[in-house]
């Protein structure tokens, strides 16, 4: 994989571009999600939490967790308790608020956290889930070994992330708007033109479908499978340890 980072004109670790990225767009990210996903992102979700049931999940990590919309989500599946970890604050800050605005705040905790660190014992979590957060690590590999260090014998994990559809005109339509729909739209509302750059850059460089299976494999993962979802714009990747 590729490192693709967000500032070009930047010397600092793709880790901390990403961290300020996120800081920069936070205010206008739940709107632009919205916008430029035409809602469709909630229904992925949907499905992403819905094939964790298997597992009875008590206790949930959501990795990239930015402002909760993945963590709220898990709280379907009646957990214990749900933790979320991200490297941005200023995307945290709003996950927070929008929690306590729903009464969650004894259900879900956000903590500021390194996915390439985890700052977890092993064999904590039940399930792990991330959504559009595999893309932004800078070593992916490392990020995803902690992921299976921390998740129990027998637990889950749901990745949802871009992926890159091939059919014919679906590939063309996905290609025009990433290019160039989306970083006009993300530049008029978030003031940072890089951010939306960086979105179809990072999935381009991304080892989606079988390689990224590949991945999980490697660092130890059984039963691995990819579902796409929407003619392939997106895909759901679940594992188990």
């Amino acid at each position: 994989m590729s490192t693709v980072t967000p500032y070009k004109d930047l010397t600092t670790g793709k880790k901390e571009q990403v961290a300020t990225m996120f800081n920069n767009i936070a205010p206008k990210y739940d709107f632009l999600n919205q916008l430029l996903s035409l809602g469709i992102h909630k229904g992925w979700r949907k499905k992403a939490v819905a094939l964790l049931e298997e597992v009875h999940p008590k206790v949930i990590l959501d990795i990239a967790t930015g402002t909760g919309d993945f963590a709220i989500e898990a709280m379907k599946l009646s957990p214990d308790k749900i933790i979320g970890v991200d490297i941005s604050e200023g995307m945290l800050k709003i996950g927070v608020e929008k929690i306590n605005k729903l009464g969650l705040q004894n259900k879900i905790e956000l903590k500021l956290g390194d996915s390439e660190n985890l700052p977890f014992t092993d064999n904590s979590f039940d399930a792990i889930t991330v959504g559009f957060g595999v893309r932004n690590f800078e070593n992916l590999e490392k990020g995803i070994n902690d992921i299976y260090r921390v998740l129990k014998t027998n637990g889950m994990i749901a990745i949802l992330e871009f992926s890159k559809p091939q059919a014919f005109p679906i590939k063309q339509v996905y290609h025009f708007y990433f290019r160039f729909i989306t970083p006009a739209i993300g530049k008029l509302f978030s003031k940072d033109s890089s951010a939306y750059t960086y979105l179809p850059e990072s999935v381009k460089a991304f080892p989606a479908g079988e390689e990224f299976l590949a991945v999980l494999k490697k660092a130890g993962f059984k039963e691995t499978k990819a579902i796409p979802v929407t003619f392939g714009v997106a895909s759901i990747y679940i594992a188990k340890k």
